[in-house]
């Protein structure tokens, strides 16, 4: 085959892998055949991964049938297993495109095939194994590492105390640290952000104590993480001596948006919101005196003031950031929004909904409903927040965001109706609003708590001596809440 046909196929394949269209794959692919056209190691890729494009996944899992894992293997044995590089490129399209599993297969058919496994693929296969969560896996991976003498590598290091950490092996993940011939601070953040997602915020604060014993100077990564494990601790004192670390190293984090963001959000949850304010009032501002603050800023200095129950300030910031000329994203209108349910400012509350979809052209997701029905349940609106769910553009239970989450959503909305029915004494829409709320999600115990008030204010305690019965033959509990807060620091 000529460069030039060559050239010709990739350009088509490369359509087909951006239309995802399995007929024109499979019809070039056939074409390729019939006319005994040579597939170089660049064709065989092309067409891997124009296959791959049209696979259907879901949270990690891939759908695919015999005849289409046949094609896929039969064009892997046409690759030279002498070169590394296609395989290497193949896995980690599939791992960073949702197919985890043949990404594994992929790294399977060359550790059995003879193909040398460098620090590419090992990394690529402890990427896929964390994706499905699969520790034995990963073991297995690690387990090579040390056999071919990878382990030496910072590089691999780093991948495999990511891999533990993402996949909740906190131990493993520390063991492997220690264990690393050479360390950086590479390796060491990839512990401390795995225990810092992990919310183990005294083990990240031990182990950024131990970096600076092994030498290693922290940069903006361990300072956002430990910024995070300041406001998980509510340790106030320590987040003010890290940012006056950042303060004196004003050269190397002075404009980094980032760890600005990360400052506003440890005071914040610190409940310090001057402080978060301060910073933020600080933050962006050019040298002829203009506003550069980016959405991410305001977003967190929003969220600041949502948490504290300082809702006039986020109303106020909200029309500070339009005149600044910044756009809002989702996430702000959900804080304003919020805010209106709060402080009752229900028609206001209203038009910054329709702003949303009629002036920024974006879709409401249920987040975003739930709120404007806690909005209008606030007020009294019992009604107007029952028909506002019936025109949701959704099916209610069979959303995506509903599925992954377990029916969560849905529950909010009708719990927040529940709720108001419960304030209002509204049985029938509340009777609805329970039946709805536990079709999405049967072991909420705070919905049979609610219901059960709402029966008890009318004298309803057959359903209460039900609800019980019902509660006690599921094994479900009420959980107990507690607080807790640092003292003598």
């Amino acid at each position: 085959m000529s460069s030039h046909q060559a050239n010709r196929f990739k350009y088509h394949l490369k359509h087909c892998y951006q239309s995802k269209n399995l007929n024109l794959t499979k019809t070039l692919h056939a074409y390729i055949l019939k006319t005994s056209h040579f597939l170089s190691t660049s064709l065989n890729t092309s067409l891997i991964l124009s296959y791959s494009s049209s696979l259907h996944h879901h949270n990690n899992t891939t759908t695919i049938s015999t005849t289409h894992f046949n094609i896929l293997t039969n064009l892997f044995k046409s690759i030279d297993p002498s070169n590394p590089l296609p395989f290497n490129t193949i896995a980690s399209h599939f791992s960073h495109h949702g197919h985890p599993s043949l990404a594994l297969h992929t790294l399977s058919f060359m550790h059995f095939s003879g193909v040398v496994l460098d620090s590419y693929a090992i990394c690529s296969s402890l990427t896929a194994a964390a994706a499905i969560r699969s520790v034995g896996l990963g073991k297995m991976v690690h387990a090579h590492v040390e056999k071919s003498g990878w382990l030496s590598s910072v590089y691999v290091g780093s991948a495999l105390i990511d891999f533990y950490a993402k996949t909740s092996a906190f131990w493993d993940a520390r063991r492997a640290f220690d264990e690393m011939p050479v360390r950086n601070v590479v390796c060491a953040n990839a512990l401390f952000l795995g225990f810092v997602e992990g919310r183990m915020w005294e083990d990240g604060l031990s182990l950024v104590r131990r970096m600076r014993g092994l030498g290693m100077e922290c940069d903006r990564f361990t300072m956002c993480g430990l910024l995070k494990v300041c406001a998980g601790l509510a340790k106030i004192e320590l987040g003010r001596q890290v940012h006056g670390s950042l303060i004196r190293r004003i050269d190397a984090f002075g404009g980094d948006v980032f760890l600005r963001t990360s400052l506003i959000d440890m005071y914040g949850r610190c409940g310090v919101v001057e402080k978060a304010r301060h910073v933020f009032d600080h933050t962006g501002v050019g040298d002829g005196g203009e506003e550069k603050r980016d959405v991410i800023l305001w977003t967190s200095m929003l969220g600041v003031c949502g948490r504290n129950g300082h809702f006039e300030d986020v109303i106020q910031l909200f029309k500070e950031m339009l005149m600044e000329g910044t756009k809002p994203d989702k996430i702000v209108f959900l804080a304003v929004i919020s805010a209106c349910s709060y402080t009752g400012n229900v028609n206001q509350g209203l038009q910054y909904f329709e702003s949303m979809v009629c002036d920024f052209g974006m879709d409401p997701d249920q987040e975003h409903y739930s709120c404007v029905v806690d909005l209008l349940c606030r007020a009294g609106e019992l009604e107007r927040a029952l028909d506002l769910i019936s025109r949701m553009p959704f099916k209610m239970g069979t959303s995506d965001n509903s599925t992954r989450n377990g029916g969560t959503s849905n529950t909010s909305l009708w719990g927040a109706l529940l709720n108001a029915c419960v304030d209002t004494g509204n049985v029938e829409l509340g009777k609805l609003a329970a039946e709805r709320a536990l079709e999405a999600d049967p072991r909420n115990v705070g919905i049979y708590v609610l219901w059960s008030n709402l029966c008890a204010s009318v004298g309803m305690w057959d359903e209460i001596e039900k609800l019980r019965d019902l509660i006690r033959e599921r094994g479900m509990m009420k959980d107990v809440g507690c607080s807790w807060l640092e003292v003598s620091g």
